[in-house]
Formats: C-alpha cells, structure tokens, sequence
C-alpha cells in the first residue's frame, strides 16, 4: 500500500463514515475488487481510520462531552449547580443522556460471539452490495418519517436500546452504521438534530472497543508492521480532518431534511458493486 492509497483510504473514511453510506462497505469495495489492499494490516488499518473519526466525534462535540462529565460529577458529588439537592431528583439532561448511551452501547456485546464471521464478510462484495441496496431503503424511509420531539429528558430506556440494537447491527458491512442509527433514532420520535448528537456520541464506545479488540489481534498475530506506520498514520490524519467536516455537513443535511437523499447514492453504489463483484 503506498502512502497515496493510505490517504486515499483515509478520505474515503473520513466521508463515508458520518454519512450514511456506510464507510466499512466502501473500504472494503475498494480494497477487495479494485486492488486497494492493505496486506496484512487490512482489517488493523480500517480500524485505525475508525479511531482517527472516533477523535473527530470528540472534537465536534467536545462541549457536549465536557458537560456530560461535568454534571454527572456534580449531580453524583452534590456540588456545583447541584449542591444540596435531595439524592435520587430528577437527573440533569447532560446525565440522563450518558446513561441512555451506556444502555444503547449493551447490545454490541450481542455481536462478539460473531466477530471472526463478520469479519469473513468483508471479504464477501457481492454480500456488501446488497447491504448497500437495503441501507438506501433504510434511508429512504427514514426521508419519509414524520419530525419527532424527544430528546434527552423525554428520550426512553427503550428507544435507546432500539437504537443501540440498529447500531449493533451495522457492524455488518455495507449497512451504514449512521444510517442506521440515525433512521432509528427518528423513528423512535427523536427530534432530527439530537437524533444525529445521539448516533455520534453513541459511536464512541463502540470505536473503542473495536480498536482494542484489533490491537489485541494485532499483537496475538505477529505484531504492527513497523515500515507501515508512517501510511497507517497519514490515512489517519486525512481521515480525522475529513470526519470532522463530514459531521459539520451531516449535522446541516438533517436540519435541512434531506438525511434520506443518500438513498439514491446508496442503491447506485449497491448496483455497481454487485456488478463489479460478478465480473471480477
């Protein structure tokens, strides 16, 4: 892999990761039937874009994780704006939200029993191109949802876990993990803009996790490849300042309403992958 693939990788996951076309299906088209491999680090290097996005979420969204952490401290100490209040009152919003992304992170523990078969998959195109065609329906659906209300005071255990139960889901390649999550979110009656907050923030965890896991892989089969590390960190570099606009626009399209157009994108990718995959 040459440091012009390793950025071009990066690009790509940098895009395809906050919208919703899913950037695993797109890494894995690209490496799979165009000859983008990563040898050996395949699998080790889309992790290490994932944890290059993983500190673009953190960045965007740094005052929201600030204050999440501030007030749970708070609430939990009984200082701050929350000194003298009665043990067991209502929960601040910022708290609130921290326990419904720890909920909704649960049903990833669902897929590790299935981790060597998922991984399989990402070597199956045919498979990532139909996965491509049903995260445009998904989309497209979604575009047709009536706007929600809830947020994180009005937000219930159970649509946290609905979402979180998308999200687990999407580990499988070419359904897009956002697409997923976001689409839930709406439709458990999410308001747009925190239905986008809520499937970022709830990335997080689930990035983390996935790195260890990789380096610990990594380190059981041989080790890094010490003359890859400048590539592997040059694709994260491109990918962290890619993600990091790449929120800004998604954060914008659901405001506007036009989350679900990526459908269209979604099911032409689909086709031509499924083509490309029977020809090659």
């Amino acid at each position: 892999m040459s440091a012009l693939w390793a950025a071009f990788l990066g690009f790509v996951q940098g895009v395809a990761e906050f919208l919703p076309i899913s950037s695993s299906g797109h890494l894995s088209v690209l490496q799979n039937l165009l000859g983008l491999d990563a040898g050996e680090g395949h699998l080790l290097f889309d992790v290490l874009l994932h944890l290059a996005t993983f500190f673009a979420v953190c960045l965007a969204y740094r005052r929201d994780l600030g204050k999440m952490l501030g007030d749970s401290l708070d609430y939990f100490r009984g200082t701050g704006a929350y000194a003298g209040r009665k043990k067991g009152g209502r929960l601040p919003a910022a708290t609130r939200l921290v326990l419904l992304l720890a909920v909704g992170t649960l049903p990833l523990f669902l897929v590790l029993p299935f981790h060597s078969q998922i991984e399989t998959l990402y070597y199956n195109s045919f498979f990532i191109g139909i996965m491509f065609l049903l995260t445009g329906g998904m989309l497209y659906a979604a575009d047709h949802m009536p706007q929600g209300t809830k947020k994180a005071r009005t937000t219930r255990v159970t649509d946290a876990l609905i979402v979180g139960f998308c999200q687990a889901v999407a580990t499988i390649p070419g359904l897009s993990r956002s697409g997923a999550t976001v689409s839930a979110g709406m439709a458990v009656g999410m308001e747009r803009s925190f239905a986008v907050k809520f499937s970022f923030l709830l990335s997080l965890p689930a990035v983390l996790g996935a790195n260890i896991l990789s380096l610990v892989d990594a380190v059981q089969t041989g080790g890094i490849e010490l003359a890859m590390v400048p590539k592997y960190l040059l694709g994260m570099v491109v990918a962290f300042v890619t993600g990091y606009a790449a929120i800004a626009l998604l954060r914008l399209i659901a405001r506007k309403g036009y989350f679900g157009k990526f459908c269209y994108y979604c099911w032409g990718v689909g086709v031509v992958t499924i083509l490309l995959s029977i020809i090659f």
